[in-house]
């Protein structure tokens, strides 16, 4: 069976917006403005709320699964769906139809951008060396790319790491051309020749390094500038009706989560079966992305529990293992202005326009995680 991992928004993604809203413009509405859908109604008293939850299979957004087998929620129960689409899960957020997603965390200022009622509300990990950069065979430098193709999914985390990386290394962003191909494609792109280099994630980067006679790793997501900005992650996004129709229950689904993290990492044999399970990898797929012992997978993910994503985000003390305390506003506005460079966005926007840190700072109130 295949397994897609979208760490990236594919290009249905800004295709959507791009024909929606006509490449942005300075007259979208503001987030604050913008139309939502009533909340839903208050459950009578004692009667158990249901809060809908939607991930792509990804070991990475499988501590949901951990939170409702293990009973970590509180006075509501979790409806978890698989769907495989990021762009699906915004659409049924902005529809009311949906209350929280994983995805990864680049997509608060398109929202911001579009007006869209979904909010980034924690960054849950880190990239640690899943993500690299391969060269095919005869390419030596970033130079030898000019004028030639590249792999990357479009109107995500990996055009803009591949972009970060030309421009590093003396090319500029446009002067190559992006051939948007889901990961799969992009290893059959790549050993036949269609790319000469592209951005590839676990296991598809050694698929093509074990293949393609030649090609080789050129930069991951371990090199320093990647843990110093923390560009490439996951994060846990809510829709605004959810936030602000159900702001406790916001809350603790946020402490289920982090929950279930920290259940994983006492019992990390138990939790990531129940992960392989949900989402049918094999246990050491999921061992390969998470790692086996509660820490950071060397050339997969770094997880975050409570006391790193709150560091990261500035709502509590204490320093993340990415970035600096309060990381995320730098992540906003590197990924920002990338957008604008990339012309999915036509303007920069503070970070309250995308992120809501409401749910966050009320567990760091409450005495959580002390």
């Amino acid at each position: 069976m295949k397994h897609i991992r979208q760490f990236l928004l594919p290009a249905v993604f800004a295709v959507a917006f791009t024909l929606s809203l006509t490449s942005c413009s300075e007259s979208a509405p503001e987030p604050g403005n913008a139309e939502q859908s009533d909340p839903a109604p208050e459950k009578p008293a004692g009667e158990t709320e249901t809060v809908s939850v939607s991930l792509f299979s990804w070991p990475g957004y499988g501590f949901w699964f951990v939170a409702k087998e293990k009973g970590l929620t509180e006075g509501f129960d979790l409806d978890i769906k698989i769907i495989e689409d990021p762009y699906e899960s915004f659409g049924l957020m902005s529809a009311g139809q949906l209350d929280v997603t994983s995805s990864t965390v680049e997509y608060g200022p398109i929202a911001a951008e579009e007006g869209v009622p979904v909010k980034l509300v924690a960054y849950t990990n880190a990239s640690y060396g899943t993500d690299k950069i391969l060269f095919a065979p005869g390419i030596e430098k970033a130079t030898d790319l000019k004028g030639k193709s590249v792999a990357v999914l479009e109107g995500g985390l990996t055009q803009i790491y591949m972009g970060i990386f030309l421009e590093e290394n003396g090319v500029k962003f446009d002067e190559v051309e992006y051939v948007n191909v889901i990961m799969d494609d992009a290893v059959a792109a790549m050993v036949s020749g269609k790319v000469q280099a592209g951005e590839f994630w676990e296991p598809f980067g050694q698929q093509v390094l074990e293949t393609l006679e030649g090609s080789k790793v050129v930069s991951t997501s371990k090199d320093p500038y990647y843990q110093e900005t923390g560009l490439l992650a996951d994060g846990m996004y809510m829709s605004g009706s959810f936030l602000d129709g159900k702001p406790e229950l916001a809350a603790k689904v946020m402490k289920a989560y982090f929950d279930a993290v920290a259940y994983w990492k006492e019992n990390t044999a138990e939790a990531n079966q129940i992960i392989a399970d949900a989402i049918q990898f094999d246990i050491k797929d999921v061992e390969a992305v998470i790692g086996a012992d509660g820490g950071p997978k060397d050339g997969g993910l770094y997880v975050f529990g409570w006391p790193e994503s709150s560091a990261f985000m500035g709502v509590a003390e204490g320093e993340p293992p990415v970035g600096k305390n309060g990381q995320i506003m730098d992540h906003w506005k590197l990924t920002n202005e990338w957008w604008v460079k990339f012309g999915v966005c036509q303007k920069t926007h503070p970070p309250d326009a995308g992120i809501a840190f409401g749910p966050m700072k009320s567990l760091a109130e409450s005495g959580y995680g002390k």
